[in-house]
């Protein structure tokens, strides 16, 4: 949100194109690796909740393992990657050449953001809030230090946000290691490389994350193809849809506080086999989560165009975001019931119906949905079919709870 808001406000409308798009490749990146982190909450609560010191030492390593991995790949394959993004989105010329200078630079973080996703899923499921609070407050404040820093002081644009971004998360990850070492230091004595290395454990890290795969890479082509539909539909649209966007997903990480800790407590119960607590935890998961949405929708709904001026003083972007304004405002009450779900279908490692439901809710719902508006709508049939498809996703979520988990204890 900071980046959009920084680049809202500079002179060239193409810089908040760039940042629109390069952010959607990231996000097809980073939330299709997100399994790094909700994968090792669920099986490190489960791994806690039985006081397998062991086995929960070993999940780190694992992640750890993989995180690395994932990133130099992504380093070694950025041009292919880079040259895949940019014929597949339609943009302006300028659009793409910001963009991809933003690509090139933000690359370079890799090791240190998916090594964050490890350590974040990790100290979650220790039943330690704390900590992702802290190194999220950190990289996020520091983000925007840099980011102003860069922009303001050293004369940069977009470049300067990518540049921002890098070193915020190498920052973070330095105090990731930190506070891992000030806190859980005695589980050192329960590392045994051999344990981390066992065949069956990683086939079982990788099958309940490839489900979480699938789910959030359908996800982010839904996210994805929202983006490249608007950048088709020319500037103007492609930024009020950007900053839309920002304020559709900020009540997602608002909710996701609560999601979180259903993947924490909830696969902390399983692991305990203690049901009572497990319902009880779902149902207080639901109260406040949903209250925090109605209470986002309301403020949404009264403070409409004050909050899309804090993004951009462009008249026609603000005129054309006004417009499709309504979907956003409804849309935290909406998503707040797939997004809890999410949390505690992961905290079950029951992530073969979660991916199923995703499956559905994109490619029966989202896609068949869109084109079949297209033609008359426009714009509204992308946000109508976001918010469909968002429906779908909790509703399907919710007939689908009484076998995948209420059934597992």
């Amino acid at each position: 949100m900071v980046d959009t808001a920084v680049v809202g406000h500079l002179e060239n409308i193409s810089y908040l194109g760039a940042i629109a798009i390069g952010s959607m490749i990231f996000n097809f990146i980073y939330l299709g690796l997100g399994f790094l982190r909700m994968g090792t909450t669920g099986l490190t609560a489960q791994a806690f909740g039985s006081k397998n010191n062991e086995e929960t030492i070993s999940i780190l390593g694992r992640a750890l393992i993989v995180s690395l991995a994932s990133a130099l790949l992504l380093i070694a394959f950025q041009y292919p990657i880079s040259k895949a993004a940019f014929y597949l989105v339609d943009s302006t010329a300028e659009v793409e050449f910001f963009a991809s200078e933003y690509f090139f630079i933000r690359i370079f973080a890799a090791p240190a953001t998916l090594s964050l996703y490890a350590f974040h899923g990790w100290f979650l499921g220790m039943q330690n809030a704390k900590y992702p609070l802290y190194l999220s407050l950190l990289v996020n404040i520091s983000n925007v230090a840099f980011n102003l820093f860069f922009i303001y002081s050293v004369g940069m644009k977009s470049d300067g946000v990518a540049l921002g971004t890098v070193c915020a998360q190498y920052l973070g990850l330095i105090t990731a290691v930190f506070l891992y070492l000030k806190k859980y230091s005695s589980y050192n004595q329960f590392i045994r490389f051999r344990k981390i290395m066992l065949a069956e454990k990683f086939k079982k890290f990788f099958s309940i994350n490839f489900d979480i795969f699938v789910r959030t890479v359908s996800l982010i082509l839904v996210m994805s193809f929202f983006t490249a539909k608007s950048a088709e539909m020319g500037e103007t649209v492609l930024a009020a849809n950007t900053i839309l966007m920002q304020l559709w997903m900020l009540i997602a990480y608002g909710v996701d506080g609560f999601a979180f800790s259903a993947e924490s407590l909830v696969g902390n119960f399983i692991g305990a086999k203690d049901k009572p607590k497990l319902i009880l935890v779902i149902k207080y998961t639901f109260f406040w989560g949903l209250a925090l949405g109605s209470f986002v929708s309301a403020a949404y709904f009264i403070f409409d165009k004050s909050i899309i001026g804090i993004f951009t003083d462009n008249d026609e972007v603000v005129t054309v975001a006004m417009t499709y304004f309504i979907f956003v405002a409804a849309s935290p009450v909406i998503n707040s019931i797939s997004f809890i779900w999410d949390g505690i279908y992961i905290g079950t490692t029951a992530t073969k119906a979660m991916k199923n439901s995703m499956l559905v809710s994109a490619f029966v719902i989202f896609f068949p949905l869109y084109y079949l508006l297209i033609d008359d709508l426009q714009n509204y049939a992308l946000w109508i079919s976001l918010v469909i498809f968002m429906l779908a996703r909790g509703v399907s979520l919710t007939v689908l709870a009484p076998k995948c988990i209420f059934g597992k204890t």
